[in-house]
């Protein structure tokens, strides 16, 4: 069982692993609160709002910076691969079977370009509604080799926001790092989340 993070915890993924590091999963999930359907599968895109039945649409994305804080590349629904093939997202799957993550993105730091510093997790509300519609939102690590999970950060806070930006995986003196953010944020598409993000670099 990986370590439950705190909001504003930075961790060393390598020490929380056990050993070597290279590949590893960013999973993110969350409930729709009043209907209590869960969002099933690898990666659910739809699910039962609180009114009148609405569709809440969350999307998960990693944004790639540098040292100078510039977006080296974007990775969420409309764009499923990194430029150099590092990230991936699992894809969009509607189908609402099953429990677990409900989005992935998977990360061969390996082959993160050097002249990237961190990668940046969010989840925005891409049909408008804001989180009071949703609870028990997480993400975790998962080391890819091992299956294991190496921390999750689960997110309590709920409000009038339509976004949030999850947590940050960057590097720190030659290591890869876990640093939970866990900040609000409004945006239904990366794009909006973007200015917001900056300021956690």
């Amino acid at each position: 069982m990986g370590i439950n993070l705190q909001k504003g915890q930075k961790i060393s993924l390598v020490k929380e692993s056990g050993g070597s590091l290279s590949k590893v999963v960013m999973g993110l999930g969350w409930d729709a609160k009043a209907s209590g359907d869960k969002k099933g599968g690898m990666l659910g895109g739809l699910f039962g709002g609180s009114s009148g039945g609405a569709s809440i649409d969350l999307d998960a994305s990693c944004v790639m910076f540098d040292d100078n804080k510039k977006v080296v590349d974007t990775v969420y629904f409309g764009h499923l691969k990194s430029k150099d093939g590092s990230v991936t997202h699992t894809g969009d799957n509607r189908t609402g079977d099953g429990d677990g993550d409900d989005e992935q993105i998977l990360v061969d730091l390996d082959k993160v370009p050097a002249n990237v510093k961190s990668l940046v997790f969010t989840v925005n509300s891409f049909t408008g509604q804001t989180f009071d519609s949703v609870e028990n939102a997480y993400c975790r690590i998962l080391d890819v080799s091992s299956k294991a999970e190496v921390a999750r950060y689960t997110l309590s806070s709920q409000g009038s926001h339509t976004a949030q930006i999850m947590a940050k995986v960057y590097r720190h003196n030659g290591e890869w790092k876990m640093h939970a953010i866990g900040e609000n944020g409004t945006g239904r598409t990366i794009e909006n989340l973007l200015p917001q993000i900056i300021v956690h670099l």
